[in-house]
Parts: C-alpha cells; sequence; structure tokens
C-alpha cells in the first residue's frame, strides 16, 4: 500500500508540474512574437510553441527561491499573469464538470471555474520544488498544418523514471491554447470528471462548488501549518 501510495503522490507531483510548465507562456511569448496578444503567435508551430514555454517555466522557478518553496502569493500571481492568457481554462473546467456544466447557471460556471482554478494552484504550489534539472524529448508531431486541435507528446527526463507528458491544444484566433495534460497516461481532466459527476449526482452543482470550497480551505490551512 505504502509503494502504491508513493507512486499517486508521484503522479499528482508530475501533473502540478506540468501545470508549472504553462506557466512561462507569457514571457515566452513576448519573446518570441511581441503582437502575441494581436495573434502573431497563430502561425507558430504548436510543439515549438511548448518548447518556449517549457525553456521559460524551468528558468523561472529556478531563478525563483519564493516559486520552489511553493509561495501560495507568487504562485497565484505567476499563474494570473503567465498561464490564464495562454489556456481555455474554461474549456478545461467545462470539460472536467461534463454534462453538468450545461446545467449550471452562468454564476455557477464561474465560480466553478474560479474553485477549480484554486485547486490546481494549491497542487502546483506543492510540486514547484519538482522542478531541477529534467529535461524534456519531443516526439514527432503527427499534425496536418490545416488541424485546429492537435497533441505535443513530450518525454521528461529526470534522476527518477521518465514521465509521459502530453499536451492538447487547440488553434484559436489569438494563437494557440492549452486545454488539457496528461501525465504518465491519464489526461488531467478526466481524472476530476468521475469525481466530478459522482458530486454533482449526489448533491448537485452547488455541492460540487461547496466541495471545492472545503477542499481548498484544506489545502490553504494545510499551506498555513507547513
Amino acid at each position: 500500500m505504502k509503494s502504491a501510495h508513493n507512486y499517486t503522490i508521484r503522479l499528482l507531483a508530475s501533473a502540478a508540474v506540468s501545470l508549472a510548465m504553462l506557466s512561462g507562456a507569457s514571457a515566452a511569448a513576448e519573446a518570441t512574437a511581441p503582437a502575441a496578444a494581436q495573434g502573431a503567435s497563430v502561425t507558430q508551430a504548436p510543439d515549438a510553441f511548448i518548447k518556449v514555454i517549457t525553456a521559460d517555466v524551468f528558468a523561472t522557478v529556478k531563478s525563483d527561491k519564493a516559486l520552489q518553496s511553493g509561495d501560495i502569493h507568487k504562485v497565484t500571481q505567476v499563474v494570473d499573469t503567465k498561464i490564464m492568457p495562454f489556456v481555455d481554462f474554461q474549456r478545461m473546467t467545462a470539460s472536467a464538470v461534463g454534462r453538468n456544466w450545461r446545467q449550471a447557471t452562468p454564476d455557477q460556471q464561474k465560480r466553478l471555474q474560479d474553485e477549480f482554478k484554486t485547486l490546481l494552484i494549491y497542487t502546483y504550489a506543492g510540486a514547484a520544488s519538482q522542478i531541477k534539472d529534467q529535461t524534456i524529448e519531443y516526439k514527432p508531431m503527427r499534425n496536418r498544418p490545416e488541424d485546429t486541435e492537435v497533441v505535443v507528446r513530450t518525454i521528461v527526463r529526470g534522476k527518477g523514471d521518465p514521465v509521459q507528458l502530453d499536451y492538447r491544444l487547440e488553434k484559436t484566433a489569438d494563437g494557440w491554447k492549452i486545454y488539457d495534460v496528461n501525465v504518465l497516461g491519464a489526461w488531467l481532466v478526466q481524472t476530476y470528471q468521475s469525481s466530478f459527476a459522482q458530486e454533482v449526482s449526489a448533491s448537485g452543482i452547488d455541492g460540487l462548488i461547496a466541495k471545492l470550497v472545503e477542499r481548498n480551505k484544506q489545502l490553504a490551512a494545510k499551506k498555513v501549518a507547513g
């Protein structure tokens, strides 16, 4: 049981690290395409987009002791300024909630997004220190130039076992946006779908929101205690 528990912790940490890799998106885009906000990055290949993001975030985390220590305020700032503009977070949340998303009111949808975002922030905060001396191997792309949804496949290599890390991206008028991450064969969105569906079935959308709020309070208290 202990080995299974440790494996689960490693999996969650790897998922958090994958989210951390998204946090360099804004600065990365500025470095390669100053007019990214106006759609200049639309012409950028999806794997090149991820490569720039990854290189930037590794440098960012390694040079910032606050991020390495999991400073929640610093992590929140990074997420708000560097992740959100380059992630289709509404699609990510809607996919995690599943068919029940359409039943939610606009206010409930906003609250779900806010709480889900907070949950992922706490997960990232607990795993930022995992980013050390990893290298990234990029798999050959299999997409066609006209594709608007692609998967960028990578392998993260470090001192431990290699970690499969893939990204689902969609091409929008503003450039590529990430809407899901796959770690060791498990897509991030899918890992939440079952538990979210069960909670909605048992206590409705408000029940799911309350559950997320409770979980985030627990993580916040643990962070303070730590």
